[in-house]
């Protein structure tokens, strides 16, 4: 990792949706920010150049779901393993999910990840707080505290809160300091030992399905409590077409409301399970063709604002069990933006989306100083070849999670460079 020094990347096409900026022109780096864009500033002197030609230069990814396993599952991943990760994808922000060990649930936990991060230097890390202690989703979490330790947003991650009143109240707390709260829709009792979506696919393999009403009744009744409470409230990990058109319809009622996909339900279906493929064990499960078509459309309409990884690196013998015994996830961050590009590849979506969905879409979500390659901000820059052809092989993920259903996998584009902070974090040799 180099030091903090000016570097000057040029030749490059630089995209900055957040500032409707796509056009071939030079970058200036001093003191960890961006000081010019075009014209060299008077007295600059580079101590390192970029040479970005025929590449694209664009803000450092910004990831909302990250687990990076540590604390409490380090033999799965460690932060150290996943930092380097994230660089070698461009992303330059992680945001991790309270269910840690311990759980994000005091301030204490916030600032040790915080404190990590920096100390690895290579990635931020940006809690996201408990909205209920122990995520037991019966005692509301001290959210104010949490924030002021540096968690972006609330969330009670994979585990229900059943009881309305709680989550009532969790939204009226968040709304009168003007927190995010994410929402991740999951009835436990329609899903309960389901592992895959229901359908004729569950059917034939007679493996106990999760209906989409497991999502969409829970979307309908945060809805109506979002309404009631005016919390800012984002949908994360949306799977499903009856999802988007619940989120979309709540959107022109005026709520302010926003919604992600994780990149894998933009590439895959119930289908792909086939055989019980384990690493197609996800949660939510991977859906129909119609609702994979339908995450696309919204994506394309800017009802979904923000492409996520869903990053849950595993060890080998978490996928070897059953199918419905395996442990859902897939490793994800060295994946999010080749896999991006394959849908503008495709002519699903254009660049420019493709980048805003993956920087400052999430970015402005969380009202944080990322996202953006503006005159003044951080230096966090991702530089990629968009025309580089590869085989994915798992084995040489830098991530210690090696479960990706696209192994072997041909990919278009690729990272060449990364910068957080002004640093040089990655560099593809």
């Amino acid at each position: 990792m180099s030091e903090q020094m000016n570097i000057h990347i040029y030749g490059g096409r630089i995209i900055d949706p957040a500032n409707n900026v796509d056009s071939v022109e030079d970058l200036y780096i001093s003191q960890g920010k961006i000081i010019a864009r075009g014209k060299m500033p008077d007295g600059f002197t580079a101590d390192e150049s970029i040479d970005a030609e025929n590449q694209i230069v664009c803000p450092g990814l910004v990831d909302l779901s990250v687990r990076m396993r540590e604390p409490g599952l380090e033999y799965k991943a460690t932060l150290k393993s996943e930092c380097a990760a994230a660089a070698a994808g461009g992303i330059t922000t992680c945001c991790c999910p309270p269910d840690t060990i311990p759980i994000i649930d005091s301030p204490a936990m916030a600032n040790m990840l915080t404190h990590r991060a920096a100390e690895i230097g290579s990635t931020q890390i940006l809690p996201i707080g408990a909205l209920t202690t122990g995520l037991q989703g019966e005692t509301l979490s001290d959210m104010h505290a949490l924030h002021e330790a540096g968690c972006v947003a609330f969330c009670n991650a994979e585990s229900p809160i059943t009881n309305t009143m709680v989550m009532r109240r969790a939204m009226e707390y968040a709304s009168s300091f003007d927190l995010l709260v994410i929402l991740q829709a999951n009835d436990p009792w329609l899903s309960d030992g389901g592992c895959m979506h229901e359908g004729e696919i569950s059917t034939r393999l007679g493996l106990a399905g999760i209906p989409e009403a497991a999502e969409t009744a829970i979307i309908a009744r945060d809805l109506a409590l979002i309404e009631q409470t005016g919390v800012r409230a984002h949908f994360a990990r949306v799977s499903s077409a009856r999802s988007v058109d619940l989120i979309v319809q709540a959107r022109e009622r005026g709520l302010s409301i926003s919604a992600d996909v994780a990149i894998h339900h933009l590439h895959l279906t119930d289908y792909d399970v086939g055989k019980f493929n384990t690493f197609c064990r996800v949660m939510p499960p991977l859906r129909s063709e119609r609702d994979k078509d339908r995450l696309r459309e919204a994506i394309v309409s800017g009802h979904i604002q923000a492409i996520c990884s869903d990053h849950q690196p595993h060890e080998k013998d978490a996928k070897l069990a059953a199918f419905s015994d395996a442990e859902p996830g897939i490793s994800g961050l060295e994946t999010l933006l080749p896999l991006g590009l394959k849908l503008v590849d495709e002519g699903v979506l254009d660049l420019d989306t493709l980048i805003a969905s993956l920087s400052s879409g999430p970015a402005s979500l969380l009202n944080i100083e990322a996202g953006t390659l503006g005159t003044g901000c951080r230096a966090d820059i991702c530089v990629f070849d968009p025309d580089v052809e590869w085989l994915l092989d798992n084995t040489k993920l830098l991530s210690k999670g090696h479960n990706t259903p696209f192994k072997n996998w041909p990919l278009k584009g690729r990272v060449t460079s990364t910068l957080h902070a002004g640093k040089i974090v990655f560099s593809q040799a």
